[in-house]
């Protein structure tokens, strides 16, 4: 059976993004009842090599989102790539210089929670992947008191780090999906070329950790087996003067649950619905999550994301669907407009 081709803008057809946000315990270290977490960090280990796997048996691409501090062998070559300017949080709490650096081993070896840079090279072998920024130390860019030159100054730090193992940073991940609009000229000018937005819906709209509700938190819960946003496929971007080019989420990949067990076949349809819409509308599907959601149970969560991506073939075959990182949609969204 020949490939059904759906009308597209310019002639591109439905595409599907895969963004991971990679930042073992910097993202988290802020949060209540970490001890829960740890068998989640130690298990990327596990974890990602079979999410690479993955994506190679199904020609799916990824971006990995990385902060940059896990870009380092140890804690020597940290601490002398800090940024000299640091984020003046309200909350000082949020800040991991303030609060949390004192607490990180010497090495890989030693502190496997704080530490990436074996991870991030095992990526480095499969080059089809983008390695991308999530900030250097996972920077909030709503929160009270920090501003934009600590931000520029955070950046920075980031695409050095990156620099010193060979990555060029041209996509960016805002940590906690805390899109600030003010900072995206900062991006560009630092050689950020696509920036994962939000989805557009009030469930989803940037806020600072303290403008958040339990009913939007509940809500978002329940949009993952019920359908209360639609499938949240976005056209094709259009390069906007200033700033990078905006490929916003469309949905996140909640890790399995054995109390929710029962509802796998919603969640799962609740995906492959929207990649359906998305190849026959010739639009964007970028799912996300991060790399320590399948830290445990990660024989179910490579089952789930296996069918995901198998799902994509299907729809590549019917419907010539591709398959993207952030910064190859960026590529071309920029040759259009050229």
């Amino acid at each position: 059976m020949g490939t059904k081709r759906s009308p597209t803008r310019k002639g591109l057809p439905g595409t599907f993004v895969v963004s991971l946000d990679f930042e073992l315990m910097w993202g988290m270290r802020d949060k209540d009842g970490l001890e829960g977490y740890m068998n989640n960090f130690l298990g990327v280990r596990h974890a990602l090599p079979q999410m690479l796997d993955a994506f190679e048996e199904h020609g799916v691409k990824a971006t990995f989102a990385t902060v940059g501090l896990l870009f380092f062998d140890n804690k020597a070559q940290m601490v002398a790539s800090l940024p000299g300017i640091r984020p003046s949080y309200a909350n000082q709490y949020l800040s991991p210089y303030e609060s949390h650096l004192g607490q990180v081993g010497e090495d890989e070896a030693t502190d496997p929670l704080h530490f990436g840079a074996s991870l991030i090279r095992l990526i480095q072998q499969r080059p089809q992947h983008e390695i991308a920024s999530h900030t250097f130390s996972h920077y909030y860019c709503l929160e009270r008191g920090q501003n934009e030159e600590q931000f520029e100054a955070d950046l920075k730090a980031a695409v050095e780090a990156a620099k010193a193992m060979g990555v060029t940073l041209r996509s960016l991940v805002f940590p906690r999906n805390q899109f600030n609009p003010s900072y995206l000229a900062v991006c560009q000018n630092h050689g950020i070329q696509a920036f994962r937005g939000n989805e557009n819906n009030w469930l989803h709209q940037a806020r600072s950790n303290d403008q958040e509700s339990l009913l939007r938190r509940g809500m978002r819960f329940l949009d993952t087996w019920l359908d209360l946003t639609g499938p949240n496929c976005h056209p094709w971007p259009l390069k906007q003067a200033g700033s990078p080019v905006n490929i916003p989420s469309s949905r996140f990949l909640r890790p399995w649950d054995q109390r929710l067990r029962m509802l796998e076949n919603l969640r799962l349809k609740r995906i492959t619905r929207a990649m359906e819409h998305a190849a026959h509308t010739g639009t964007i599907f970028h799912l996300w999550w991060h790399p320590h959601n399948f830290g445990v149970h990660t024989a179910r969560n490579i089952a789930v994301l296996r069918a995901v991506l198998g799902h994509f073939n299907r729809m590549k075959e019917e419907y010539g669907m591709q398959s993207l990182t952030m910064a190859e949609v960026a590529d071309k969204v920029l040759a259009d407009a050229s």
